[in-house]
């Protein structure tokens, strides 16, 4: 163990954290039904369901990602975070109100509601692999990164299996509702330590005007030229809504939370509360990184950059509580991912293949699903040390696997005639392109397609997958027309909404709610333009 960085009460309080977790996440347990193992019984109300959300995106992976990009390119990753607002509030009055009414428990449920089983099956499949790829496995490579540097001579891949089986310690028994409630107290936890390891490092750096000093004007600008390696302009127009759309109103794993939601007002309030949680990140996560600068001018790795900022400035025990909720929240997120794609594997394959087992077997499944799941995530964690920077993998992934997903929910809710034909093969068009794709930047990173900013290949992949849903739809049958009656939006929805929001005191409504969050997004952006 290395003392240099660690002492014995940190370490003290971070296996009594971890255990206290765990016993928590199994009191708040809920697994008498597969609603209540799935999606806590759909009981949450707004506070808990925003700060879900929040924690299970601002985890150990976020945290270390923001951070290592926010010191090799600047304050541009932060426009992923003020989109996300923007995002939540699109997503909170179109489409919250189908997922929610529809009494659905996954995206490719409500596919298969819009389109057809083909779909279903198909988005299953690649939520799936997103979700052992992406979320799970990058939330173990950032934990075992924390855990290297305490734990120097343990293998790396010790480390990965010693996370795993602690986040699958509550998921597995407990379900959503254990994951829920731990991610309330995590997510309280790292804002707190993440306010004060701010303060610390400004603190460090002796005031802004060293920041300044030693850092390229371009780098504290969330506005960059078009041939910007981090965010060009073209990219934060058209390719970080489209990721965004993605993570926050398609993927599973963060939907699955306002599905808890015990109504449609609680889910909105909720969506929004995330939203307003999440423009504060620039403060306490982001500029951290561009303030390490100063401190550690030449590190090798810009993703270790938050645990040196952590291991070098914070005095014994605040140390520990931090690197506790840190790995708390990596476990938490990680746990998360297995419940959601465990949800997937249970209700929209095993259930549809074994219609006559009972909610009982049904959580048993999920268990035993949430068992092989975690061992793969393991597995493939390894390969996360080959991509430049964390967060560069994991916008790399999702910007190549979300354009089609996006165009088959957004055009199936707001055009009538698109139909089954043709979001069945826009998806399978989509994910043959971004095959073919991830093939050439890893083959041929050299070659002039491989070059290309991922935020501007996801718009264009929109499109072609675009075209071609407007095309097949064209030229076959009309989609039946109970799906276009319940699954399409209509200008009824609004005026219906008005008159029961009249009833309500400002604060409570939806819509003047959104108008405040999009205010305060814009001043934000506009003061560090």
């Amino acid at each position: 163990m290395n003392l240099e960085l660690i002492g014995y009460l940190d370490l003290a309080i971070i296996i009594v954290y971890l255990v206290g977790m765990i016993f928590y996440g199994l009191y708040h347990a809920k697994r008498d039904s597969s609603e209540d193992y799935f999606l806590a019984g759909r009981s949450m109300t707004w506070p808990i369901v925003g700060i879900s959300l929040f924690a299970a995106n601002i985890s150990s992976t976020t945290l270390i990602g923001l951070a290592g990009d926010a010191y090799s390119t600047g304050i541009s990753v932060y426009n992923y975070e003020w989109m996300a607002a923007v995002i939540l509030v699109f997503f909170s009055i179109f489409f919250l109100p189908f997922y929610l009414r529809s009494g659905v428990y996954t995206m490719p449920e409500f596919l298969e509601r819009r389109y057809d089983r083909r779909s279903r099956y198909y988005f299953s499949f690649i939520t799936l692999i997103g979700n052992v790829m992406i979320e799970t496995a990058a939330g173990l490579y950032a934990g075992s990164l924390i855990l290297k540097l305490v734990f120097p001579d343990i293998s790396m891949t010790v480390i990965i299996l010693i996370l795993a089986a602690a986040a699958a310690a509550y998921t597995i028994p407990g379900g959503l509702s254990s994951v829920v409630h731990t991610e309330v107290i995590q997510a309280i936890l790292l804002f707190a330590g993440s306010l004060i390891l701010t303060y610390i490092t400004y603190r460090e750096v002796g005031g802004w005007e060293n920041v300044l000093a030693a850092t390229p004007p371009e780098m504290i600008s969330l506005i960059r030229p078009i041939d910007d390696p981090s965010v060009p302009w073209t990219g934060l127009i058209f390719g970080v809504p489209l990721l965004g759309f993605y993570f926050w109103a398609n993927n599973q794993f963060m939907v699955q939370r306002v599905l808890t939601a015990k109504d449609l007002n609680h889910g909105r309030w909720g969506a929004l509360f995330a939203g307003l949680l999440k423009l504060p990140v620039l403060f306490f996560m982001v500029l951290p990184g561009t303030m390490a600068r100063v401190i550690f001018p030449e590190l090798d790795n810009p993703d270790t950059v938050f645990p040196h900022l952590v291991f070098n400035l914070l005095p014994v025990g605040l140390i520990g509580l931090l690197m506790a909720g840190l790995l708390a929240a990596m476990s938490s997120s990680i746990s998360a991912t297995l419940n959601s794609a465990s949800t997937l594997i249970t209700m929209d394959f095993v259930k549809n293949i074994r219609p006559d087992l009972d909610s009982k077997q049904l959580v048993r499944v999920g268990q035993v699903a949430t068992v092989i799941l975690v061992l793969l995530a393991a597995a493939w964690t390894p390969q996360i040390e080959k991509f430049d920077s964390l967060f560069k993998y994991l916008q790399m992934v999702v910007g190549l696997i979300a354009p089609p997903v996006v165009v088959v929910f957004i055009f199936g809710m707001f055009w009538k005639r698109g139909n089954a034909d043709a979001a069945f093969y826009s998806l399978i068009t989509g994910f043959a392109t971004a095959v073919i794709l991830i093939f050439v930047n890893v083959s041929m990173p050299d070659a002039t397609i491989s070059q290309w900013h991922f935020l501007h290949t996801a718009p264009l992949l929109f499109l072609f997958c675009a075209i071609v849903y407007i095309v097949v739809s064209l030229s076959g049958n009309l989609p039946p027309s109970e799906k276009i009656e319940e699954y399409t939006w209509k200008n009824k929805i609004y005026t219906d909404e008005t008159a029961s929001l009249s009833v309500l005191p400002w604060y409570k409504n939806f819509r003047i709610l959104s108008v405040f969050l999009l205010i305060l997004t814009f001043i934000i952006v506009w003061i560090f333009r």
